[in-house]
Parts: structure tokens; C-alpha cells; sequence
């Protein structure tokens, strides 16, 4: 009660900040709150809670807070959860520090520590946060690797985040080449927007006329001029104005954007008045190439040797014009599956490129994509053969905006964002980047021929091959991962699990790798240790229990191709499909267990054989509800002790004497039997993890089967044996004679036909 009445009152002065008056826009509050997920130990990234907020336009501040609890009393120690935030795409974490496949590209996530004991939370404010959706990831430490049964009492936490935020609903809008006054304080700034359109090349804010005081006089104003938002991996652009008037100019801004503008004053108790104007200049738009849409959707359908002469003919034209300043190749985007996309080159997948003019390519990427990898290949075309050593085609793959001119002193850099750098020539003929979980917006790749000297002579024209396109895992995870789709709520995004000790990104970390002699010792093991059940399935045929000795052969024979098709790496061998030999050895294994028990309480052949039936029936259907759960097993063992005890006391009390009698039983085989099974068990529940798993159950095994040795009681006596239990023989003859005796005597053995010792 205490718990909520607190986090009640922080709601509440959430609530009552979110609602202060700035005195100058109109702002509005909204809270969030996502459900409590449970959190797990770091293996793969399906161990990380996933979560999303969405960030609406003119959020002036926002305020997250994070509530960790846990979910019993049980005395679990102290555990560090770790947070992550990202903009526009879920966050790439690694608290394994694992190496990245080759060729990936990543930046680290803004990350938080919250310790825990019973219940902790924290809070994380962000002013001016970028808009659009956010991505929020938690997590447990490091996996200790150790096997928790299900249904036993473990740790467990539980992490639940909300959000606040403070949003502007009247933002004035900064019109280009248009004056704008107005008033900053020291905690009410002034806040505007203005469109950057596409194409634009350079943006330009000036502040000028800045007074304060009563009698409007010219004084030093101090100004902090902020242009973008705040991303956390990428922040915005801020400058410090002194005197009357200042500017700031934001070379390839992001295109086709809002882009908020920040002014404030740090004068204490004056407002400050000044007059803001911007300006946007476009200093480069592609050429029209004078393509119809006839022609385009021509090119879709295969296209005609007149259209695509045509287009040869508007290439040439364009790089023959001095006036061109880029060309820009139209891009067809293709879905091809869930988390899969191709962006291919209408014209062809070869590109011209050239040494006068930079080609551009366009990718938007659409929101539902960024829980995949972008992967971008650039082959230089084999046909290249006048180009020389000294030349080389540069590109630049940039969020947002492009980079029309890469032989600057920073040639992948926008105003906000930072591109990636890639480049082919004669020697490296062809260059591979991965960008695990991109960011949500469109992605622009610029090429040019560039030369060591001030031409490339003969060289002015070469061909490249680039191929973008969208998969769910890096190189589909490698031979010792498996690529897997992931899902919070309605958003999918894919991971690698990793096997044979592999880990990493895209299990391409083999630190801590299985070597090939341990993979296949393991499965020998898992699988050989089954034939400890030979034993048994011969004790219980020497001693007339059939049904018991195929029910352990039904166990034995799935224990073993289930094990051998369950290992990690390259000794796998699967003779079904996985899911129907795991059910088939989970299903014998509890049958086993429930017909030794109930052969041990001696009932009558109908009465136990209609046991051993109903029971499989049942655990069959328990199997399919819930195939690990802890009263699958439990519950048939309890219920047949159950009656074994009550038959045996019965028995104990009608004759007077302890059952059963004979004190060599309980000595040599009951205890040992006892003995071996809680051992067998203990190890089973509390002794199991990953890296001992391949011993410690195939000691399990040999346990099980010792123990049904030990336990399956002896023969019945007086009772009819059947043929296969006196043995085979090889003679046969018929004969038949009525069998003669007095009523009483067939009476008599017909009672003594059910008496067992």
C-alpha cells in the first residue's frame, strides 16, 4: 500500500509539472505506461524486454520513469538492471562484449544502471527529444548459464516504464526569408520551427535586433541558439551568442523535415526581445532525365530495347551537361518476405558513375524494417578495365540527407548525422557494411569518381553494382546460429541464437566455441547413456512384465534420437521432426516413471493395466497443454505413491507383518533403488546448466534405469507364465486333453492365481 501511495504522488507531481504555465506557447501534458514484463538474464536478445513510446512533434521535455520489482519474497541477492534508450530503432546492446561480425557497423545505445533489492525505480529526463518513436530495453545480468526447471521457485523482477511529457501545441512557424520577433527568458525560451524542403544544401539561422531592459536598450544578450533535437546518440547543433546579433548555418541538413529551433536567455529576471530569420538554400536538384511513366512502368515489365536506349541516351546527355550537378537513379522497392526488402536500380542493377558529377540513390526505409539489417554491397563491374590504380569510386551512405560533394575535408558528415564511408577501386573491388536495426527514415547513397590527380584522364565514366536490400539477421546467423523472429506486441524485429558456444551478433564470436571432439562427445554421451535402460527392459521380460519392458524401450528408443537431434553444432541427427521426439521422450519418460510405481504396489492384472492406460491417456493430454510443466511429472509420481502406499499398508495390516517382509528387499533393493532416484533427481533440478548439461544428464539417465532395476519387485508367484517368459523353444506340438480335477481344488488355484508375496 505504501508503494502505491508513493509512486501515486510522483504521478502526481509528474502531472502538476507537465501542466506549469510557460507564459509564452500553450504546452499540454501526456502519460504513458507500458504493462510490467518480467525480466531474464541476458543470453540472446530474446532475453530483452522490449518496449516502445511514441514522441509526438514540439515535445518540449520528457521524463521517463523506470519501476524494477520483484515478484516474491524469495532472497534472490542483488541484481543490476540495465536500460537502454534509442531513437527510431530498437537499441543494439551488448553486455556480453562479444565480437560484431565482420563489416558490421554500430553505435552503443544511451544505457542506465538501476540497482535492485526489493523495489527500485529512477527517473531520466530529456529536454527537446526528437520526434517520433522510442525505444526502450531491459535486461538482467549476464546469464549464469544454469538450467531452471520450471514450476520451482526462482528469481524473478519485473520492469514497468511511463512516460511523461510536456508538448507545445501553438509553435510559431519560422517562414523562409521571412522576420520573426519574439521574447526569451530565462526559463521560458523561445521555441519555433521551419521546414527544411528537399534538395537543400544549406540552412542559415540569423538572430539580430537583440535588446532588453525597460527602456529597450542595445545590450550584450547572451543568447544559446539551439537548432535540432536531442537523440541522445546524435545531438543537436548549439551556438553561443554575444552582442546583438549572431548566426548559424547547418551544412546538408536533414530533407523534407520540421526542424525545431531553441532561443534562449541566460539573463536573470530580464526578457530579452530579438528578430530570428532563416534562410534555406538549394544548391544542387537533379536533372530531369525527360522519362515518362509509360517508360517507368515499362522498365518494371522488362522494358523494350527503345526505352532502355532511351535511357542511355538521357545518361550520356546528363554527364555531358556542365550545368548537371548530380545524377539521380530512380530505385524499385521490393517486399519480399517479414523483414525482408531489395532495393534494385530501375535502370539495371550496373551504375554510372562519374568524376564531374556525384550519383544519387534514394532507400526510404519504411518504420516496420528497422528491426532487421540494412546491408549494402558495392561491386566495382569487371568491365572497368581502363580504370587505373589511382582512381577509386568513394560513396557515402548518410541518414536523412545526402552528401552532394565527397571531396570535402568531411565527406560522410551531415549537419546531424554522421554517413558511412565506403569505396571500391582495381585492388578492392568490392565493399560490404551491415547496419544492425536502422533508423527509420530514407537512406541516400552518394558515388563519384575520384582520382589522385586533378582529371582521370582516360577514365570518366566507370560501372558499379550497388545492392541494398533488408535481412532479418546478418548472413541468416552462420552455421552455428539460428536466425529467429522476435515479437513486442505488434512490432517484429529478429535476433541470432547461437549454439556449440558460439555467441555475438551473428554467432560469428567463437571464443568460447565447441570444438568439434567435444560436440560429438557430448551426443555420444546424451545418446549411449540410454542403454543403461538394456538392464531394465531384460529384468522386467525375466520377470514377466511386458508391459512395464515396453514402455522403457519406448523410452529408450526417443531418449536417444531426441538427444542426438537436440545438440548444438554439427553432430546432430534427427530421424522425426524435433518437436514430435521431444514429446515422445518427455511422454515415455513420465510413463516409465508411472508404471514402475504402480508394477511396485502389486494390484490385480485388470485393475493395473487399467491404471497403466488411463494414466498414459492423461499424462498424454497434460503433455500437449504443457509440455515442461512441473506438475507433468509431479502429479503421476505423487498419485502412484499414492496407491502404492495404501496397498501396502493394506497388506502390512492384513497380515500382521511389515510389507514387504523380507528385510533383504528393503536393504538391497529398496533404498538403493530410493537412493538412486532422489540422487538422480537432485541432479536433475539443481545441478543442471549449459555447459555441464551433456554429463550431468546422461548421469540422469543411468540413474533412472539403475533405480528400475532396483525397484521393479520380483516375479509373481502362482502366476500364469507366458511363453516368452519360460523362453523360446524351437519344438511345437499339438496336443489337447480335458483337464480333470475336483471343484474345490480348481477353486483353490484359481484364488491362489492372485496371491503374491
Amino acid at each position: 500500500m505504501e508503494v502505491c501511495f508513493l509512486r501515486g504522488l510522483l504521478f502526481l507531481a509528474l502531472t502538476a509539472w507537465t501542466l506549469a504555465d510557460d507564459g509564452q506557447v500553450t504546452f499540454v501534458s501526456e502519460l504513458s505506461s507500458k504493462p510490467a514484463q518480467k525480466l531474464s538474464k541476458y543470453g540472446w536478445y530474446a532475453n530483452v524486454r522490449l518496449q516502445r513510446f511514441q514522441m509526438p512533434e514540439e515535445t518540449a521535455v520528457a521524463r521517463w520513469l523506470f519501476s524494477v520489482k520483484k515478484g516474491h519474497t524469495f532472497n534472490c541477492g542483488q541484481h543490476n538492471v540495465t536500460i537502454h534508450l534509442r531513437w527510431g530503432a530498437p537499441p543494439v546492446v551488448n553486455p556480453t562484449g562479444s565480437v560484431f561480425p565482420n563489416a558490421t557497423l554500430w553505435s552503443p545505445s544511451f544505457s542506465l544502471i538501476l540497482p535492485v533489492t526489493s523495489q527500485s525505480s529512477t527517473t531520466f529526463n530529456l529536454s527537446d527529444p526528437a520526434p517520433g518513436v522510442w525505444f526502450v530495453a531491459a535486461h538482467l545480468p549476464e546469464d549464469d548459464r544454469r538450467i531452471e526447471q520450471k514450476g520451482f521457485p526462482s528469481c524473478s523482477y519485473f520492469f514497468q516504464p511511463q512516460l511523461s511529457i510536456r508538448r507545445a501545441v501553438d509553435t510559431p512557424v519560422l517562414q523562409q526569408a521571412t522576420p520573426l520577433t519574439q521574447t526569451a527568458a530565462p526559463d521560458t525560451p523561445a521555441r519555433l520551427k521551419l521546414y527544411v524542403p528537399e534538395f537543400a544544401s544549406l540552412l542559415s539561422i540569423s538572430v539580430t535586433g537583440c535588446s532588453s531592459g525597460e527602456a529597450a536598450e542595445v545590450r550584450n544578450c547572451s543568447l544559446l541558439l539551439t537548432l535540432g533535437s536531442a537523440s541522445l546518440q546524435q545531438g543537436a547543433t548549439t551556438v553561443n551568442c554575444s552582442g546583438t546579433s549572431c548566426s548559424v548555418s547547418l551544412s546538408s541538413p536533414p530533407w523534407d523535415t520540421w526542424l525545431r529551433v531553441v532561443v534562449e536567455s541566460s539573463q536573470v529576471n530580464r526578457t530579452v526581445t530579438f528578430t530570428v530569420v532563416s534562410n534555406c538554400t538549394v544548391g544542387c536538384k537533379p536533372k530531369s532525365v525527360g522519362l515518362k511513366a509509360d517508360d517507368d512502368i515499362a522498365k518494371l515489365r522488362g522494358g523494350s530495347s527503345n526505352s532502355s536506349s532511351a535511357g542511355n541516351v538521357s545518361l550520356a546527355s546528363v554527364f555531358s551537361n556542365k550545368s548537371a550537378c548530380v545524377w539521380s537513379v530512380p530505385v524499385l522497392y521490393e517486399e519480399l518476405d517479414v523483414l525482408s526488402l531489395r532495393f534494385t536500380p530501375v535502370s539495371g542493377p550496373n551504375v554510372s558513375v562519374t568524376d564531374m558529377h556525384p550519383t544519387l540513390l534514394s532507400y526510404p526505409l519504411p518504420p516496420h524494417a528497422t528491426g532487421g539489417t540494412l546491408n549494402l554491397q558495392l561491386t566495382l563491374n569487371s568491365t572497368n578495365a581502363t580504370m587505373g590504380n589511382s582512381s577509386a569510386v568513394v560513396a557515402c551512405f548518410s541518414p536523412w540527407a545526402p552528401i552532394l560533394n565527397l571531396k570535402q575535408a568531411r565527406p560522410c558528415h551531415t549537419a546531424l548525422f554522421v554517413g558511412y564511408s565506403v569505396g571500391v577501386n582495381v585492388s578492392v573491388p568490392k565493399t560490404v557494411i551491415r547496419l544492425p536495426f536502422p533508423q527509420s527514415t530514407t537512406w541516400y547513397l552518394t558515388l563519384q569518381l575520384t582520382c589522385n590527380s586533378s582529371n582521370c584522364g582516360n577514365t570518366s565514366v566507370v560501372s558499379v553494382v550497388p545492392e541494398v536490400f533488408i535481412s532479418a539477421c546478418v548472413e541468416d546467423c552462420g552455421p552455428y546460429g539460428e536466425c529467429r523472429l522476435l515479437r513486442s506486441y505488434s512490432y517484429l524485429y529478429a535476433a541470432c541464437v547461437c549454439s556449440a558456444g558460439w555467441k555475438g551478433w551473428g554467432c560469428t564470436d567463437g571464443s568460447t566455441a565447441q570444438s568439434l571432439l567435444r560436440q560429438v562427445g557430448a551426443t555420444l554421451l546424451l545418446t549411449l547413456s540410454n542403454l543403461s535402460f538394456l538392464p531394465a527392459i531384460v529384468v522386467a521380460m525375466k520377470r514377466g512384465y511386458v508391459t512395464e519392458a515396453s514402455v522403457y524401450a519406448f523410452t529408450m528408443f526417443f531418449s536417444t534420437f531426441y538427444h542426438a537431434c537436440d545438440q548444438p553444432g554439427v553432430a546432430v541427427l534427427c530421424i522425426m521432426d524435433y518437436d514430435a521426439l521431444q514429446y515422445c521422450d518427455f511422454l515415455g519418460s513420465v510413463c516409465a516413471i508411472w508404471v514402475t510405481i504402480l508394477c511396485m504396489a502389486r494390484l490385480r492384472h485388470t485393475f493395473k493395466y487399467t491404471l497403466f492406460m488411463l494414466g498414459a491417456l492423461l499424462i498424454a493430454m497434460s503433455m500437449q497443454l504443457d509440455r515442461k510443466g512441473l506438475w507433468n511429472l509431479l502429479g503421476p509420481v505423487l498419485c502412484a505413491i499414492l496407491l502404492m502406499v495404501i496397498t501396502w499398508v493394506y497388506r502390512g495390516v492384513r497380515r500382521r507383518h511389515c510389507y514387504p517382509p523380507s528385510w533383504q528387499r528393503w536393504v538391497f533393493f529398496l533404498l538403493p533403488g530410493v537412493l538412486c532416484a532422489l540422487v538422480g533427481v537432485c541432479l536433475y533440478i539443481f545441478a543442471e546448466t549449459e555447459d555441464n548439461y551433456y554429463y550431468t544428464h546422461s548421469i540422469w539417465h543411468i540413474l533412472v534405469a539403475s533405480c528400475v532395476v532396483f525397484l521393479l519387485p520380483p516375479k509373481e508367484t502362482f502366476a500364469e507364465e507366458l511363453s516368452w517368459s519360460r523362453g523360446f523353444s524351437w519344438s511345437w506340438s499339438w496336443s489337447w486333453s480335458p483337464r480333470v480335477c475336483g471343484y474345490t481344488l480348481c477353486q483353490n488355484n484359481k484364488d491362489e492365481l492372485y496371491t503374491v508375496t
